[in-house]
Protein backbone atom coordinates (compact mmCIF):
# COMPACT_ATOMS: atom_id res chain seq x y z
CA UNK A 1 0.00 0.00 0.00
CA UNK A 2 1.29 3.14 -0.92
CA UNK A 3 0.12 5.64 1.84
CA UNK A 4 1.37 8.80 -0.02
CA UNK A 5 -0.64 7.80 -3.01
CA UNK A 6 -3.76 7.23 -1.11
CA UNK A 7 -3.83 10.42 0.98
CA UNK A 8 -2.95 12.52 -2.19
CA UNK A 9 -6.32 10.54 -3.70
CA UNK A 10 -8.66 11.30 -0.88
CA UNK A 11 -7.01 14.85 0.02
CA UNK A 12 -7.74 15.66 -3.52
CA UNK A 13 -11.34 14.59 -3.85
CA UNK A 14 -12.10 16.31 -0.69
CA UNK A 15 -10.81 19.77 -2.07
CA UNK A 16 -12.81 18.90 -5.08
CA UNK A 17 -16.06 18.46 -3.42
CA UNK A 18 -15.57 21.00 -0.98
CA UNK A 19 -14.34 23.49 -4.14
CA UNK A 20 -18.04 22.20 -5.96
CA UNK A 21 -20.26 23.40 -3.09
CA UNK A 22 -20.39 20.30 -1.28
CA UNK A 23 -21.56 19.74 2.77
CA UNK A 24 -18.88 19.69 5.23
CA UNK A 25 -19.87 16.66 6.22
CA UNK A 26 -19.88 15.11 2.82
CA UNK A 27 -16.28 15.58 2.62
CA UNK A 28 -15.76 14.06 5.90
CA UNK A 29 -17.44 11.04 5.45
CA UNK A 30 -16.37 10.74 1.68
CA UNK A 31 -12.72 10.69 2.62
CA UNK A 32 -13.37 8.53 6.06
CA UNK A 33 -15.37 5.96 3.99
CA UNK A 34 -12.47 5.45 1.07
CA UNK A 35 -9.91 4.65 4.03
CA UNK A 36 -12.31 2.34 5.58
CA UNK A 37 -13.09 0.68 2.13
CA UNK A 38 -8.88 0.27 2.69
CA UNK A 39 -8.47 -0.40 6.42
CA UNK A 40 -7.50 2.44 7.61
CA UNK A 41 -8.72 4.89 10.45
CA UNK A 42 -8.43 8.42 9.71
CA UNK A 43 -8.71 11.55 10.96
CA UNK A 44 -10.84 13.87 8.82
CA UNK A 45 -11.31 17.70 9.55
CA UNK A 46 -12.43 20.20 7.39
CA UNK A 47 -13.90 23.67 7.84
CA UNK A 48 -14.97 26.19 4.78
CA UNK A 49 -11.52 27.05 3.94
CA UNK A 50 -9.28 24.17 4.72
CA UNK A 51 -9.06 20.13 4.85
CA UNK A 52 -7.07 18.03 7.17
CA UNK A 53 -6.43 14.25 6.12
CA UNK A 54 -4.05 12.25 9.05
CA UNK A 55 -3.33 8.74 8.81
CA UNK A 56 -1.14 6.22 10.95
CA UNK A 57 0.72 3.88 8.74
CA UNK A 58 0.82 -0.09 9.94
CA UNK A 59 4.85 0.79 10.88
CA UNK A 60 2.98 3.81 13.53
CA UNK A 61 4.28 6.34 10.84
CA UNK A 62 1.91 9.14 11.27
CA UNK A 63 1.10 11.20 7.88
CA UNK A 64 -0.83 13.82 7.10
CA UNK A 65 -1.95 16.28 4.18
CA UNK A 66 -3.31 19.59 4.20
CA UNK A 67 -5.37 21.44 1.51
CA UNK A 68 -6.53 25.24 1.43
CA UNK A 69 -9.86 25.88 -0.27
CA UNK A 70 -10.53 29.16 -1.99
CA UNK A 71 -14.00 30.43 -2.43
CA UNK A 72 -16.77 27.67 -3.21
CA UNK A 73 -18.31 27.63 -5.78
CA UNK A 74 -22.03 26.46 -6.57
CA UNK A 75 -21.32 23.13 -8.79
CA UNK A 76 -23.69 21.08 -7.77
CA UNK A 77 -22.82 18.36 -10.97
CA UNK A 78 -19.21 17.94 -9.37
CA UNK A 79 -20.98 17.14 -5.81
CA UNK A 80 -22.89 14.63 -7.58
CA UNK A 81 -20.20 13.17 -9.99
CA UNK A 82 -17.21 12.95 -7.18
CA UNK A 83 -19.63 11.72 -4.49
CA UNK A 84 -20.49 8.74 -7.24
CA UNK A 85 -16.82 8.62 -7.58
CA UNK A 86 -16.35 7.96 -4.16
CA UNK A 87 -18.84 5.06 -4.01
CA UNK A 88 -17.01 3.87 -6.86
CA UNK A 89 -13.38 4.06 -4.84
CA UNK A 90 -15.42 2.11 -1.52
CA UNK A 91 -17.47 -0.16 -3.60
CA UNK A 92 -14.67 -1.25 -5.94
CA UNK A 93 -11.56 -1.16 -3.97
CA UNK A 94 -8.99 0.27 -6.61
CA UNK A 95 -4.90 0.44 -5.92
CA UNK A 96 -4.33 3.99 -4.82
CA UNK A 97 -2.80 4.69 -8.08
CA UNK A 98 -5.94 3.74 -10.07
CA UNK A 99 -7.73 5.67 -8.25
CA UNK A 100 -5.98 8.62 -8.85
CA UNK A 101 -6.55 8.03 -12.89
CA UNK A 102 -9.97 7.88 -12.27
CA UNK A 103 -10.18 10.97 -10.71
CA UNK A 104 -8.50 12.81 -12.98
CA UNK A 105 -10.85 11.03 -15.39
CA UNK A 106 -13.81 12.45 -13.59
CA UNK A 107 -12.28 15.83 -13.74
CA UNK A 108 -11.65 15.95 -17.31
CA UNK A 109 -15.41 14.47 -17.79
CA UNK A 110 -16.97 17.66 -15.96
CA UNK A 111 -19.40 19.36 -17.60
CA UNK A 112 -20.20 23.17 -17.72
CA UNK A 113 -22.99 25.38 -18.93
CA UNK A 114 -21.74 27.39 -22.03
CA UNK A 115 -21.70 31.51 -21.20
CA UNK A 116 -25.02 31.83 -22.96
CA UNK A 117 -26.72 29.04 -20.61
CA UNK A 118 -25.62 30.59 -18.11
CA UNK A 119 -26.23 34.20 -18.56
CA UNK A 120 -29.56 32.40 -20.09
CA UNK A 121 -30.18 30.81 -16.33
CA UNK A 122 -29.72 34.82 -15.23
CA UNK A 123 -32.28 35.77 -17.37
CA UNK A 124 -35.18 32.63 -16.34
CA UNK A 125 -34.33 33.01 -12.81
CA UNK A 126 -35.08 36.69 -12.30
CA UNK A 127 -37.87 36.98 -14.57
CA UNK A 128 -39.44 34.27 -13.11
CA UNK A 129 -38.97 35.57 -9.77
CA UNK A 130 -40.35 38.97 -10.42
CA UNK A 131 -43.50 37.94 -11.90
CA UNK A 132 -43.54 35.45 -8.90
CA UNK A 133 -43.17 38.44 -6.48
CA UNK A 134 -45.66 40.57 -8.51
CA UNK A 135 -44.49 42.31 -11.05
CA UNK A 136 -46.10 41.96 -15.11
CA UNK A 137 -44.51 40.59 -17.81
CA UNK A 138 -43.10 43.37 -18.65
CA UNK A 139 -41.58 43.67 -15.30
CA UNK A 140 -40.09 40.09 -15.86
CA UNK A 141 -38.16 40.90 -18.96
CA UNK A 142 -37.08 43.74 -17.59
CA UNK A 143 -35.46 42.01 -14.50
CA UNK A 144 -34.09 39.06 -16.89
CA UNK A 145 -32.07 42.03 -18.32
CA UNK A 146 -31.07 43.13 -14.74
CA UNK A 147 -30.29 39.29 -14.26
CA UNK A 148 -28.15 39.01 -17.44
CA UNK A 149 -26.11 42.00 -16.01
CA UNK A 150 -25.25 40.46 -12.46
CA UNK A 151 -24.24 37.80 -14.42
CA UNK A 152 -21.51 39.54 -16.35
CA UNK A 153 -20.42 41.97 -12.86
CA UNK A 154 -20.57 38.27 -11.12
CA UNK A 155 -17.91 37.02 -13.96
CA UNK A 156 -15.94 40.18 -14.35
CA UNK A 157 -15.46 40.02 -10.34
CA UNK A 158 -14.58 36.37 -10.54
CA UNK A 159 -11.47 37.08 -13.13
CA UNK A 160 -10.51 39.58 -11.04
CA UNK A 161 -10.68 37.20 -7.94
CA UNK A 162 -12.58 39.46 -6.24
CA UNK A 163 -13.88 38.76 -2.34
CA UNK A 164 -17.53 37.75 -2.35
CA UNK A 165 -18.59 40.87 0.04
CA UNK A 166 -17.53 43.59 -2.56
CA UNK A 167 -18.32 41.78 -5.75
CA UNK A 168 -22.33 41.23 -4.12
CA UNK A 169 -22.29 45.08 -3.10
CA UNK A 170 -21.25 46.04 -6.98
CA UNK A 171 -23.65 43.77 -8.35
CA UNK A 172 -26.59 44.46 -6.56
CA UNK A 173 -25.62 48.34 -6.83
CA UNK A 174 -25.60 48.64 -10.50
CA UNK A 175 -28.87 45.75 -10.95
CA UNK A 176 -30.74 48.30 -8.86
CA UNK A 177 -29.85 51.25 -10.17
CA UNK A 178 -30.61 50.08 -13.81
CA UNK A 179 -33.88 48.77 -12.39
CA UNK A 180 -34.58 52.22 -10.64
CA UNK A 181 -33.87 54.14 -14.06
CA UNK A 182 -35.82 51.20 -15.89
CA UNK A 183 -38.86 52.75 -14.07
CA UNK A 184 -37.82 55.89 -14.12
CA UNK A 185 -38.06 55.97 -18.00
CA UNK A 186 -41.03 54.15 -17.74
CA UNK A 187 -39.89 51.02 -19.11
CA UNK A 188 -40.96 49.08 -15.71
CA UNK A 189 -44.31 49.71 -14.49
CA UNK A 190 -43.01 48.02 -10.81
CA UNK A 191 -39.21 48.66 -10.08
CA UNK A 192 -39.38 46.88 -6.83
CA UNK A 193 -40.39 43.58 -8.18
CA UNK A 194 -37.56 43.94 -10.99
CA UNK A 195 -34.75 44.76 -8.49
CA UNK A 196 -36.20 41.82 -5.88
CA UNK A 197 -36.35 39.45 -9.18
CA UNK A 198 -32.70 40.42 -9.96
CA UNK A 199 -31.86 40.13 -6.38
CA UNK A 200 -32.84 36.09 -6.10
CA UNK A 201 -29.72 35.68 -8.10
CA UNK A 202 -27.24 36.69 -5.64
CA UNK A 203 -28.74 35.48 -2.25
CA UNK A 204 -27.44 32.88 -1.06
CA UNK A 205 -29.10 29.58 -0.87
CA UNK A 206 -26.22 27.53 -1.25
CA UNK A 207 -24.45 28.61 1.50
CA UNK A 208 -28.01 29.35 3.46
CA UNK A 209 -28.87 25.26 3.53
CA UNK A 210 -24.81 23.86 3.57
CA UNK A 211 -25.05 26.03 7.12
CA UNK A 212 -27.95 24.40 7.95
CA UNK A 213 -26.82 20.72 7.11
CA UNK A 214 -23.75 21.32 8.52
CA UNK A 215 -25.37 22.49 12.07
CA UNK A 216 -27.37 18.96 11.72
CA UNK A 217 -24.31 16.93 11.23
CA UNK A 218 -22.66 18.07 13.93
CA UNK A 219 -20.29 20.31 12.59
CA UNK A 220 -21.11 23.66 14.23
CA UNK A 221 -17.88 25.48 13.70
CA UNK A 222 -18.36 25.15 9.32
CA UNK A 223 -22.09 25.89 10.08
CA UNK A 224 -21.31 28.96 12.12
CA UNK A 225 -18.73 30.05 9.48
CA UNK A 226 -21.66 29.74 6.74
CA UNK A 227 -24.10 31.48 8.58
CA UNK A 228 -21.68 34.26 9.17
CA UNK A 229 -21.25 34.22 5.52
CA UNK A 230 -24.99 34.06 5.02
CA UNK A 231 -25.18 37.04 7.02
CA UNK A 232 -22.05 39.04 5.61
CA UNK A 233 -23.53 38.49 2.26
CA UNK A 234 -27.21 39.76 3.37
CA UNK A 235 -25.29 43.02 4.16
CA UNK A 236 -23.49 43.62 1.16
CA UNK A 237 -26.60 43.43 -0.54
CA UNK A 238 -28.41 45.69 1.91
CA UNK A 239 -25.39 47.96 0.98
CA UNK A 240 -25.72 47.87 -2.15
CA UNK A 241 -29.17 48.04 -3.20
CA UNK A 242 -29.35 51.06 -0.46
CA UNK A 243 -26.71 52.83 -2.44
CA UNK A 244 -28.69 52.52 -5.53
CA UNK A 245 -31.72 53.74 -3.99
CA UNK A 246 -30.39 57.27 -2.73
CA UNK A 247 -28.17 57.28 -6.02
CA UNK A 248 -31.56 56.97 -8.12
CA UNK A 249 -33.01 59.77 -5.86
CA UNK A 250 -30.80 62.32 -6.66
CA UNK A 251 -30.62 61.40 -10.29
CA UNK A 252 -34.59 61.06 -11.03
CA UNK A 253 -36.47 61.59 -7.76
CA UNK A 254 -37.42 59.02 -5.10
CA UNK A 255 -38.60 55.31 -7.60
CA UNK A 256 -42.17 55.06 -7.00
CA UNK A 257 -43.26 51.85 -5.49
CA UNK A 258 -46.31 50.22 -7.39
CA UNK A 259 -48.74 47.70 -6.12
CA UNK A 260 -47.95 44.24 -6.34
CA UNK A 261 -50.15 42.16 -8.63
CA UNK A 262 -52.18 38.86 -7.05
CA UNK A 263 -51.61 36.33 -10.37
CA UNK A 264 -53.12 33.70 -8.64
CA UNK A 265 -51.92 30.83 -7.97
CA UNK A 266 -51.62 29.20 -11.53
CA UNK A 267 -49.08 31.96 -12.46
CA UNK A 268 -47.74 32.00 -9.47
CA UNK A 269 -46.65 27.87 -10.29
CA UNK A 270 -45.55 28.90 -13.25
CA UNK A 271 -43.62 31.99 -12.50
CA UNK A 272 -41.88 29.45 -9.86
CA UNK A 273 -40.85 27.15 -12.43
CA UNK A 274 -38.87 29.28 -14.75
CA UNK A 275 -36.78 31.12 -12.02
CA UNK A 276 -36.27 27.37 -10.55
CA UNK A 277 -34.73 26.18 -14.19
CA UNK A 278 -32.65 29.59 -13.66
CA UNK A 279 -31.24 28.26 -11.00
CA UNK A 280 -30.62 24.97 -12.21
CA UNK A 281 -28.39 26.28 -14.66
CA UNK A 282 -26.60 28.48 -12.33
CA UNK A 283 -26.15 25.85 -10.23
CA UNK A 284 -25.16 23.58 -12.96
CA UNK A 285 -27.37 20.57 -12.86
CA UNK A 286 -27.53 18.74 -15.73
CA UNK A 287 -29.99 16.84 -17.20
CA UNK A 288 -33.46 15.23 -16.11
CA UNK A 289 -32.38 16.19 -11.79
CA UNK A 290 -32.65 19.36 -13.17
CA UNK A 291 -36.37 19.36 -14.13
CA UNK A 292 -36.88 17.43 -10.88
CA UNK A 293 -35.32 20.52 -8.84
CA UNK A 294 -37.29 23.01 -10.04
CA UNK A 295 -40.45 20.45 -10.06
CA UNK A 296 -39.77 20.63 -6.07
CA UNK A 297 -39.69 23.81 -6.32
CA UNK A 298 -43.32 24.25 -7.76
CA UNK A 299 -44.74 21.80 -5.07
CA UNK A 300 -43.02 23.38 -2.37
CA UNK A 301 -44.62 26.44 -3.06
CA UNK A 302 -48.07 24.48 -3.49
CA UNK A 303 -47.49 23.52 -0.10
CA UNK A 304 -46.67 26.73 1.52
CA UNK A 305 -49.81 28.04 0.07
CA UNK A 306 -52.19 25.37 1.35
CA UNK A 307 -50.82 25.63 4.62
CA UNK A 308 -51.41 29.10 4.56
CA UNK A 309 -55.48 28.71 3.57
CA UNK A 310 -55.10 25.97 6.42
CA UNK A 311 -53.90 27.87 9.08
CA UNK A 312 -53.81 31.87 8.27
CA UNK A 313 -50.50 32.34 9.06
CA UNK A 314 -47.60 32.86 6.51
CA UNK A 315 -44.93 31.82 9.02
CA UNK A 316 -46.95 28.24 9.20
CA UNK A 317 -46.47 28.25 5.53
CA UNK A 318 -42.90 29.01 5.14
CA UNK A 319 -42.30 25.97 8.00
CA UNK A 320 -44.06 23.42 6.36
CA UNK A 321 -42.59 24.49 2.67
CA UNK A 322 -39.11 24.23 4.32
CA UNK A 323 -40.18 20.05 5.72
CA UNK A 324 -41.82 19.52 2.39
CA UNK A 325 -38.87 20.95 0.34
CA UNK A 326 -36.36 19.39 3.10
CA UNK A 327 -38.44 15.64 2.35
CA UNK A 328 -38.30 16.24 -1.10
CA UNK A 329 -34.95 16.19 -1.48
CA UNK A 330 -34.30 13.55 0.62
CA UNK A 331 -36.33 11.17 -1.00
CA UNK A 332 -34.74 12.35 -5.11
CA UNK A 333 -31.75 11.65 -3.57
CA UNK A 334 -32.59 8.09 -2.72
CA UNK A 335 -34.21 7.37 -5.79
CA UNK A 336 -32.03 8.81 -7.83
CA UNK A 337 -28.88 7.66 -6.10
CA UNK A 338 -27.34 11.31 -5.62
CA UNK A 339 -26.83 14.56 -3.36
CA UNK A 340 -30.25 15.59 -1.36
CA UNK A 341 -28.00 19.24 -1.82
CA UNK A 342 -28.75 19.55 -5.75
CA UNK A 343 -32.79 18.85 -4.76
CA UNK A 344 -32.88 20.78 -1.88
CA UNK A 345 -30.81 24.01 -2.59
CA UNK A 346 -33.52 24.90 -5.40
CA UNK A 347 -36.70 23.59 -4.38
CA UNK A 348 -36.03 25.52 -1.43
CA UNK A 349 -35.99 28.83 -3.28
CA UNK A 350 -39.55 30.27 -3.78
CA UNK A 351 -39.47 30.48 0.06
CA UNK A 352 -35.95 32.51 0.32
CA UNK A 353 -37.46 35.75 1.68
CA UNK A 354 -35.52 38.32 -0.85
CA UNK A 355 -38.69 40.23 -0.83
CA UNK A 356 -37.96 40.30 3.12
CA UNK A 357 -34.31 41.70 2.62
CA UNK A 358 -34.85 44.23 0.22
CA UNK A 359 -38.21 46.08 1.85
CA UNK A 360 -36.09 45.92 5.40
CA UNK A 361 -33.50 47.87 3.66
CA UNK A 362 -35.81 50.44 2.00
CA UNK A 363 -37.22 51.03 5.13
CA UNK A 364 -33.89 51.60 6.66
CA UNK A 365 -33.12 54.28 3.81
CA UNK A 366 -36.34 55.66 4.18
CA UNK A 367 -35.89 56.40 7.77
CA UNK A 368 -38.61 54.42 9.05
CA UNK A 369 -37.49 52.33 11.94
CA UNK A 370 -40.54 51.10 12.98
CA UNK A 371 -40.99 48.84 10.03
CA UNK A 372 -37.62 48.62 9.19
CA UNK A 373 -37.62 46.63 12.79
CA UNK A 374 -40.86 44.72 12.42
CA UNK A 375 -40.19 44.32 8.49
CA UNK A 376 -36.45 43.04 9.78
CA UNK A 377 -38.11 40.84 12.69
CA UNK A 378 -40.13 38.93 10.15
CA UNK A 379 -37.84 38.56 7.66
CA UNK A 380 -35.51 36.81 10.39
CA UNK A 381 -38.28 34.91 11.72
CA UNK A 382 -39.11 33.09 8.17
CA UNK A 383 -35.39 32.52 8.09
CA UNK A 384 -35.50 30.87 11.53
CA UNK A 385 -38.40 28.10 10.87
CA UNK A 386 -36.90 27.89 7.42
CA UNK A 387 -34.04 26.23 9.53
CA UNK A 388 -36.28 24.76 11.65
CA UNK A 389 -37.86 22.80 9.10
CA UNK A 390 -34.60 21.57 7.35
CA UNK A 391 -33.22 20.54 10.46
CA UNK A 392 -36.33 18.14 11.69
CA UNK A 393 -36.30 16.34 8.57
CA UNK A 394 -32.93 16.12 8.19
CA UNK A 395 -32.04 14.95 12.07
CA UNK A 396 -34.91 12.62 11.63
CA UNK A 397 -33.50 11.22 8.58
CA UNK A 398 -30.00 11.26 9.95
CA UNK A 399 -31.42 9.25 12.87
CA UNK A 400 -32.93 6.49 11.09
CA UNK A 401 -30.15 5.79 8.64
CA UNK A 402 -27.83 5.62 12.21
CA UNK A 403 -30.89 3.25 13.78
CA UNK A 404 -31.10 1.26 11.03
CA UNK A 405 -27.25 0.46 10.58
CA UNK A 406 -26.91 -0.27 14.02
CA UNK A 407 -29.46 -2.76 13.37
CA UNK A 408 -27.49 -4.19 10.36
CA UNK A 409 -24.68 -4.58 12.63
Amino acid sequence: MDYNILLDLTADLGYELAMAGAETFRVEESISKIMEAYGIQAEVFAIPNCLIVSIETAEGKPMTRMRRIGYHGNDLDAVEAFSGLSRAICNRKPTPEDGKKWLALVRSQRRHYSLPMYLLGDFLGAGGFALFFGGNWIDSICAGICGILVGLVNKFMDRLKANQFFSTIAASFIMALLAYAMGAMGLAENPDAVTIGALMILVPGLLFTNAMRDIIYGDTNSGVNRVVQVFLVAVALALGTAVAWSSATLLWGSPTPAASIDHGFLIECLACLIGCIGFTLLFNIHGPGGLLCALGGVLTWGVYTLALELTGSELAGYFWGAVFASAYSEIMARIRKCPAISYLVVSIFPLIPGAGVYFTMTHAVQGDMALFASQGMFTAAIAGLMAVGILLVSTSVRLYNTWKLQRKK
